[in-house]
């Protein structure tokens, strides 16, 4: 059974200001949960409506209804179980091999498959403006499907990042050269935009390279890419180069 002050505390963590307050964030479904327990994340709680996860300290888990999950849940239609984890203190940048700054993303569907993204292709570190959603958001959680694990993701000023850095920038532009047509090297930094206003001008000025994914159609008034399937052309492209000699 779960208590009124446990649906309470479940249910603040769907906004940030009580995340950063407790220290938690929740997760939902069998696929996320497990990779986060199989993953440094510290467990807080579990509550599920099947005994799933049986080799887990019995302190930690708590057997509810459907009807109960459904009171604590995010989804509209809710998982089979739900766990709370402790929110890990951020790690350093290593300025080394391929880094993703995001300038202001604000839907966490975004950010949760820039993240995946950035797990498929390799990307180790992501940078995040502070106006960027937060990780720890239950949609971006979700949208992860687990690779909130394996990337390190850091929130900072990112011009003041930016302008320390010795490694050449890249920026992606409307008016930037053919990323097809470009030499790309195994080291940078590549900010990702707004999805209404891609990169600030604070931001871009920062920026040592800018490039962009050209338009193919016979029209030419498409305005823009969704910034998550502009950063998969973009990884893409950069790591095509690992392998073609580009």
């Amino acid at each position: 059974m779960v208590s009124k002050n446990q649906i309470k505390l479940i249910t603040s963590l769907q906004q940030k200001k009580y995340r950063k307050q407790h220290e938690l964030f929740f997760a939902e479904g069998i696929k996320v949960i497990q990779e986060l327990l199989n993953s440094n994340f510290e467990l807080y709680h579990l509550y599920s409506v099947d005994a799933i996860f049986d080799t887990l300290p019995q302190n930690k888990v708590t057997l509810i209804s459907e009807a109960e999950l459904k009171k604590i849940s995010a989804l509209t239609t809710p998982n089979t179980c739900l766990a709370l984890f402790r929110i890990p203190e951020e790690k350093p940048i290593a300025e080394t091999g391929l880094i993703l700054a995001l300038d202001d993303i604000r839907d966490p569907g975004n950010l949760g498959t820039i993240l995946r993204l950035s797990d498929w292709f390799g990307i180790s570190h992501v940078v995040c403006s502070n106006e960027t959603v937060d990780i720890y958001n239950p949609k971006v959680v979700q949208a992860t499907m687990g690779s909130i694990t394996r990337v390190n993701v850091v929130y900072t000023d990112l011009e003041a990042f930016l302008e320390k850095t010795e490694l050449p920038v890249f920026g992606t532009f409307m008016d930037g050269a053919n990323i097809y047509e470009q030499k790309l090297p195994e080291n940078g930094i590549i900010v990702m935009g707004n999805e209404a206003n891609g990169i600030s001008a604070s931001i871009e000025k920062r920026t040592t390279e800018r490039i962009a994914i050209p338009r193919f159609g016979s029209l030419q008034v498409t305005e823009s890419l969704n910034v998550a399937t502009a950063t998969a052309i973009i990884l893409s492209e950069f790591k095509r180069g690992l392998f073609s000699g580009k």
